[in-house]
């Protein structure tokens, strides 16, 4: 079901009678500022992106009536970063074993290709035979996973309110099965394999892999540094990475745009091949983002939806 462009006025429109700092407000302030920073310095770890988030959320909810509503449509997002980031405290292998020689096998069986006679995976082909101008266009797509489904967010929320709730919510609802599956199934990416064999290493940190070329050639710590923030060394499938350009293409061909289709379509196509090229990545990962996708987009549209857009009116 395609729901009519929304009318601009209706999300932007101001609270009947904008308070900036009424009682109510400076009471759930307080509360939820004191919550925050409990768990995060007495449970996660408070870190400087703690403060630069709570900074910025505080000041564009009491800065304008327009910022408010830009915060409180978008607060989902929070939502998603607070529970990601809060995985490092019960990592997924304390929960379940570790699968690391499981899916190599798997991948190398029937994924893989057999040179000079000699059985790989694609990773291991494409870690033999990568190339300058392959290396920066995979980083260029991988570098989008995020800012891609945010801008079309934002889009959204200008152009039609009821379909960035849908898209919105959604997206977190998948991200939320895949962290179930992290922890039903904890599977090594195939840079682990290359770096560290079959054995489980729990006290190493997240690895840029293939794209460290992109942060060579442009001479750039851009990877490097997300990468050393990774919360969850083993949480390769499914690849989430490869589930959001999926939900992007899903509900922005809902806009009949048929550039902007086809444009999401090569970022489909383009995360799926990163992945693998830059050994994040097996293609069983891929697949398994792609499906959790599916699944998730299935049971949002059926089950979920409604409330969603009920939500919305009251945002």
């Amino acid at each position: 079901m395609f729901i009519k462009k929304a009318n601009r006025r209706d999300i932007w429109s101001l609270e009947p009678a904008f308070e900036r700092f009424s009682t109510n407000n400076l009471l759930g302030t307080l509360v939820l500022s004191c919550v925050y920073f409990v768990w995060y310095s007495q449970v996660v770890g408070l870190r400087s992106e703690h403060w630069v988030l709570y900074g910025l959320l505080l000041v564009m909810y009491f800065a304008h009536p327009q910022t408010r509503q830009f915060i409180k449509a978008f607060a989902i997002f929070v939502v998603y970063w607070v529970i990601y980031d809060s995985l490092r405290v019960v990592p997924n292998y304390t929960v379940n074993p570790v699968h690391i020689q499981e899916p190599y096998g798997f991948e190398k069986q029937y994924f893989g290709l057999t040179v000079a006679g000699v059985r790989q995976t694609w990773n291991e082909y494409f870690a033999q035979h990568h190339h300058a101008f392959f290396d920066v266009l995979a980083g260029l797509f991988y570098i989008n996973w995020v800012p891609i489904p945010l801008a079309l967010g934002v889009y959204l929320l200008f152009n039609n309110k009821p379909l960035f709730f849908r898209f919105a919510y959604c997206f977190v609802f998948v991200n939320l099965l895949g962290f179930v599956l992290y922890y039903l199934y904890p599977a090594a990416p195939p840079w682990y394999v290359a770096a560290y064999g079959f054995e489980p290493n729990f006290t190493i940190g997240g690895n840029v892999a293939g794209l460290k070329y992109f942060d060579e050639i442009l001479n750039v710590q851009i990877f490097h540094g997300i990468y050393q923030k990774n919360a969850n060394v083993f949480a390769a499938m499914p690849s989430l990475h490869s589930a959001y350009p999926l939900i992007v293409l899903y509900y922005g061909r809902m806009l009949k745009i048929p550039w902007l289709t086809v444009g999401f379509s090569i970022f489909c196509l383009g995360i799926w091949w990163a992945a693998v090229y830059t050994s994040h990545h097996y293609i069983i990962d891929v697949l398994a983002g792609m499906g959790c996708a599916t699944l998730g987009i299935v049971l949002f549209e059926k089950y979920l939806q409604s409330f969603v857009l009920k939500l919305a009116n009251n945002l």
